[in-house]
């Protein structure tokens, strides 16, 4: 297994026809993320980081890994019902067209929950 150190370099090493579908799961999480939002290479998978890791996503033989957490699975159960899923993670299959839509939806979720998590926490130190 390759150790990769940035997100470019881990999709270039896909064939193009996978290159294509990571990029635009890329470009999907771009376009509703806030500024401030990095990406980075976190558990050999690009990940997106916002007061903590967002999603990440994967290529595999047969489908791309979507992973934002459990919460991100839990709250949208009856939409991802229609695809193999686990506790915090959803497969999509690679010849079936990307759910970019619902992708749209977790990520904005991730971010409201991860950007409230940081608030609290900004919060209890303040009052301390």
């Amino acid at each position: 297994m390759k150790n990769f150190s940035t997100v470019a370099e881990y999709i270039q090493s896909f064939p193009q026809e996978i290159q294509d579908k990571l990029e635009i799961i890329r470009e999907t999480i771009r376009s509703c993320v806030p500024e401030g939002t990095t990406e980075k290479i976190s558990y050999q998978m690009p990940t997106f980081y916002l007061e903590g890791n967002l999603v990440h996503f994967a290529a595999y033989k047969n489908h791309i890994g979507f992973y934002p957490t459990p919460n991100g699975i839990q709250a949208f159960e009856n939409e991802l019902s229609k695809y193999e899923s686990g506790k915090g993670s959803a497969q999509f299959p690679l010849d079936k067209p990307l759910p970019l839509d619902l992708i749209k939806k977790i990520v904005k979720f991730r971010v409201e929950e991860n950007l409230k998590k940081a608030e609290i926490k900004k919060n209890k130190k303040t009052s301390i």
